[in-house]
């Protein structure tokens, strides 16, 4: 019977059966030019058995190899073929008890580790075993507690101070600290880092002239997300600072941290301290709590100060523009004052200057006659505090008889408030105030000593294009009259500085004043 077209000739699979060789795959193969389908005959005809491609009819064509011929499973060592190999389940009972396994057959070399060639033959070099680690034992918590954050002592001791100053001005705010005796002082932007308890936390507000302001830092912690934060903030001991009856204001800034948004940061911790102690929440409030985030490390601090220290508490009247008391000492230092010298501001407005160089001549602490925000905190004592302002207050003492504060000004108005300022503080006999222009400025009787003046810039008092003409006044007056004098100036711009005629080493560092960035230019006269 003639097979069925396309399939194999069935002599040929008797004949791989009969060899018991495993079947290989069918490989496609193309006959000659011309012939038919697969399984036909080089006519095409479906009855025509499968033929083999002769390689000499097509040189250049490429044919598969024929298939392998079926192999014996006789070995060659053994006196007779074995037709078929006998199950594996079957090979141990046909085996004679005093039959041994075949021992010159030899065992497959062992693979080294990682490669697909045998351990002798492998390239790469043994790793040596490792050693086993010496039992550890185990802790005694199954999960790590977390860790307590970095509080004060019992007592409440502050874990550090920060006196803020305006960037450009650390140096002569470290300056002063250090001639105050603070430990460990050490400048850093925008402020001064020391330390000290509680009675230097009151030092500080009392003495300090260049502060703007005094941080008390009660300890931090480590925060990765709102819920740390959270969970932390309510363990923090706040019974030691704050109390219920007082509001508080909480600000937060976050830099470099997984906790990004400072708003809620502060919703967080006001919640916490709101709901573990009852302390009331007040945008008003003059206690304010700041929460510093800093590559994921929470430092709380608080303002001992309260209102900014340049508030001495005596100056009601503030002129156009004013600059603070705190810079405007801070200037009067970098310039070498210390109050044994006369101070002449030509353009005085409501005084800062001349009452600043009185308050300094005269020995006056800066923070006597106001009050902090220190005094609402929980354990403050107050009976402690008001002896230890009786220590630190010097006795009344006459100035330096060379010493006198003149300031005069265009604006009568500005004359008025100024000396009513200086009876408030106490300092009229120390000050001078009177009406005039640069035009008439004359000089005071006396020794030489420093002209100190913060000029109108062009930003936000007089016309720019105007005030050359005034700077050219000031500066011929200055060098005809004030020779022996020194000079210093705070404005912002050099092309000022240049119609004055006077000859300013380099300036100081850029200061923010009123949203301008202004200079110190001195000069000897």
């Amino acid at each position: 019977m003639p097979d069925r077209p396309g399939r194999p000739d069935q002599n040929r699979r008797d004949q791989t059966r009969a060899g018991d060789t495993p079947r290989k795959p069918r490989q496609k193969r193309r006959g000659p030019a011309g012939a038919g389908p697969t399984g036909a005959g080089p006519t095409g005809s479906p009855g025509s058995p499968k033929r083999k491609a002769n390689p000499l009819a097509n040189p250049g064509r490429r044919v598969s190899k024929p298939p392998r011929p079926a192999q014996s499973t006789e070995r060659s060592d053994s006196p007779a073929a074995k037709p078929k190999a006998a199950p594996k389940s079957d090979r141990k009972a046909d085996r004679k008890p005093d039959q041994k396994p075949d021992q010159n057959r030899a065992k497959p070399a062992p693979k080294a580790r990682g490669s697909k060639y045998p351990a002798s033959q492998s390239k790469s070099k043994p790793k040596p075993a490792k050693q086993p680690k010496p039992a550890q034992p185990a802790p005694a918590q199954s999960a790590p507690a977390e860790p307590a954050p970095v509080a004060p002592m019992a007592d409440g001791t502050p874990q550090g101070l920060f006196f803020a100053a305006p960037p450009g001005l650390e140096p002569a705010l470290e300056a002063e600290a250090r001639a105050l005796g603070f430990a460990d002082v050490m400048a850093e932007p925008g402020g001064v880092a020391a330390n000290g308890d509680w009675s230097e936390v009151w030092r500080a507000n009392l003495m300090l002239r260049g502060a703007g302001r005094v941080l008390v830092r009660l300890g931090s912690f480590r925060a990765m997300h709102v819920a740390q934060l959270d969970k932390r903030a309510r363990r923090f001991p706040w019974e030691l600072y704050l109390r219920p009856d007082v509001p508080i204001k909480v600000e937060a800034t976050c830099k470099r941290s997984k906790i990004y948004h400072a708003g809620a940061a502060v919703q967080r911790v006001e919640t916490a301290i709101t709901e573990t102690l009852g302390v009331p929440i007040d945008a008003e409030a003059t206690l304010r709590l700041m929460i510093r985030i800093e590559d994921d490390l929470c430092t709380v601090s608080l303002d001992s100060s309260g209102e900014p220290l340049h508030k001495r508490g005596y100056k009601e009247f503030v002129g156009k523009a004013a600059m603070r008391e705190s810079m405007a000492a801070l200037f009067l230092r970098d310039c070498g004052f210390d109050g044994r010298e006369p101070l002449l501001d030509p353009m005085c407005g409501s005084g800062t200057f001349p009452l600043e160089a009185a308050s300094i001549a005269a020995g006056l602490l800066p923070g006597a006659t106001r009050r902090f925000a220190f005094e609402d905190l929980a354990g403050f004592d107050a009976e402690a505090y008001a002896a230890f302002r009786r220590r630190i207050t010097p006795e009344t003492a006459e100035p330096d008889p060379g010493f006198r504060a003149y300031g005069s000004d265009r604006d009568a108005g500005a004359i008025r408030g100024a000396s009513a300022n200086a009876e408030r503080a106490g300092l009229s006999h120390l000050c001078q105030f009177t009406q005039h222009s640069v035009s008439d400025l004359q000089r005071p009787e006396g020794p030489p000593g420093l002209v100190m003046i913060n000029p109108p810039y062009g930003g936000r008092i007089g016309n720019k294009k105007m005030l050359y003409a005034l700077y050219a006044a000031l500066g011929r007056k200055l060098t005809e009259d004030f020779s022996g004098w020194r000079v210093g100036i705070v404005t912002t711009d050099v092309s000022l500085i240049r119609p004055m005629g006077i000859k300013f080493p380099p300036p100081g560092p850029p200061v923010a004043h009123g949203g301008l960035k202004v200079r110190l230019w001195q000069a000897q006269l």
